[in-house]
């Protein structure tokens, strides 16, 4: 029997709930599973640890990370400590500490859900959103000089390398390569940002004469917003820089009803170091301990964890309690119009996988 290291962060706010409720699934899996089980380590790093530490993690932190074969992440925030701190300070630090270049955000309405566009089937929403994750626009380069004086000055410089736009893109590629409808849309602001935009834009050309039998166009970032709410059918898979996918991949959670569903990965795809699996919501300290946070972003990331480690079949079952679970509007949290419990969606995901043990039902 194979056994799975997995680092479980459950970070900040909600995060704490979410993901020993993604925990509580994978043992139950595991427990109806005959090929593989899972060893879980904790790791109570957050604002928590900060105010102990002085630090959202320790420096050893990434050295511990790096035997594991996934990790599941909840949330970087805390109202009492700039955002800048906890986001650099843990999530970031682990995506470009352990080089997961690659985001993955899945996005479609789940059955029972009711999306916002309302003249919107289903089947039109149904993409994949691939981020720059460890440079562009979140680069870290940059620095304020100056401060407090009539004369300060604060830069913030958006760092593109060949290697990690190639990379990025031939990325994107390949997975629209694997989809049915072998579509890209590969997202750029090069009218306006006239250097770093265009190289994106020179080298997504030059990366799509390796994938002749893909189709791919390009759109400008603001054009984008309007495309996905007015023709949603017309995208599949999406790539873009890691600002532009950051707003992106929101605006398409909310369009398919919650950012409470969307899952995310980051992923390092040479596969040197552990991916990490995490829902998009924030910490949302004001529902923290009140059992109302979605878990279904967590599940749904527990899925492209399982697909991740190769566990194809365990990642259907789980993905189809999920969609059972969604489909009982008496199973909706509150994000969704619901006033299920964080407790009870868990619960019923739970024993819709016990249930199909033997072979789906």
């Amino acid at each position: 029997m194979k056994t799975y290291r997995i680092a479980t962060v459950p970070g900040d706010g909600i995060g704490k709930e979410v993901v020993p409720a993604g925990r509580r699934v994978l043992e139950v899996l595991a427990g109806s599973e005959s090929s593989f089980t899972f060893e879980f380590e904790n790791f109570d790093w957050g604002g928590d640890y900060f105010r102990q530490h002085g630090e959202m993690m320790p420096e050893s932190g990434l050295n511990a990370l790096r035997g594991k074969d996934a990790i599941l992440f909840g949330s970087a925030g805390d109202p009492h400590i700039p955002d800048h701190i906890t986001l650099w300070g843990l999530r970031l630090k682990i995506c470009q500490g352990l080089d997961q270049y690659a985001n993955v955000r899945p996005t479609r309405i789940l059955p029972g859900i009711d999306g916002p566009l309302k003249r919107c089937k289903d089947k039109d929403l149904n993409w994949v959103i691939v981020r720059e994750n460890t440079e562009g626009e979140y680069s870290g380069v940059g620095g304020r000089v100056h401060q407090g004086h009539p004369i300060e000055v604060a830069t913030d410089l958006s760092l593109m390398t060949r290697v990690g736009v190639e990379r990025i893109q031939r990325f994107a590629f390949r997975l629209a390569q694997s989809r049915p409808r072998k579509l890209l849309t590969v997202i750029t602001k090069s009218n306006a940002q006239r250097h770093a935009m265009v190289m994106w834009d020179e080298i997504a050309s030059q990366i799509s004469k390796e994938f002749p039998d893909v189709t791919w166009d390009r759109e400008l970032v603001d054009a984008a917003t309007a495309r996905m709410v007015n023709r949603p059918a017309s995208l599949d898979t999406i790539v873009a820089t890691n600002l532009h996918a950051d707003i992106l991949s929101d605006l398409a959670a909310a369009l398919a009803g919650s950012l409470g569903i969307a899952p995310t990965a980051n992923i390092n795809p040479e596969r040197l170091y552990p991916s990490m699996f995490e829902p998009i919501h924030g910490s949302a300290f004001d529902i923290m301990g009140k059992g109302l946070a979605n878990p279904v972003g967590t599940f749904w990331s527990v899925v492209m964890l399982l697909e991740h480690l190769g566990e194809t079949d365990a990642a259907e079952r789980v993905m189809k309690a999920v969609e059972h679970v969604t489909a009982n509007p008496s199973l909706h949290t509150r994000d969704l119009g619901g006033m299920a419990t964080t407790a009870q969606v868990t619960e019923a995901v739970c024993a819709r996988i016990a249930a199909t043990a033997d072979g789906y039902i």
